[in-house]
């Protein structure tokens, strides 16, 4: 199994950005962390980061036909704005969960909207990176309970 880990803007700057809030670990070592834990659980984990909302829809589009059986997003800012990404995320039928590091409903009010969260599979706030082990470790136990699906003429090209 594949799932990918989509890092949306500014995660680059981890461990450098308000540490106060966002913590002192770098996306690196975040993502090493994440790698080490989808091995130990049985599953390939990839990882992209973009500060681009397209970058980010076009990964989402291409994940759909590689293989990739769900999705562990943080989108940032992107969260309260991005359209686009709900529509992407819809569109590839890929389960997700949406990953915050901080609690978005201890800050500003505009941070209190979410347009993904009424269509993840779940949603974890505000426990720094341990949260995206839990919405690793949360999508991981989806998916392998979900009904397998027979395939369909479409997917199988017959």
């Amino acid at each position: 199994m594949r799932v990918l880990v989509l890092h949306g803007p500014n995660l680059n700057l981890l461990g450098t950005r308000e540490p106060e809030v966002y913590g002192a670990e770098t996306l690196d070592e975040l993502d090493r962390r994440l790698a080490t834990l989808g091995g130990d659980l049985g599953v390939v984990i990839e990882t992209f980061q973009s500060n681009g909302e397209g970058a980010l829809v076009d990964r989402i589009h291409r994940a759909a036909g590689e293989g990739i059986a769900g999705v562990v997003i943080n989108p940032g800012g992107y969260t309260h704005t991005s359209v686009a990404l709900r529509d992407a995320l819809l569109g590839t039928g890929l389960p997700f969960v949406e990953i915050h590091l901080s609690n978005p409903y201890a800050r500003e009010a505009f941070r209190h909207q979410s347009l993904l969260r009424d269509v993840a599979a779940g949603v974890v706030l505000g426990l720094g990176p341990v949260g995206y082990e839990l919405a690793l470790r949360g999508l991981i136990s989806r998916l392998c309970a979900a009904p397998k699906r027979a395939p369909t003429a479409e997917r199988t090209g017959s």
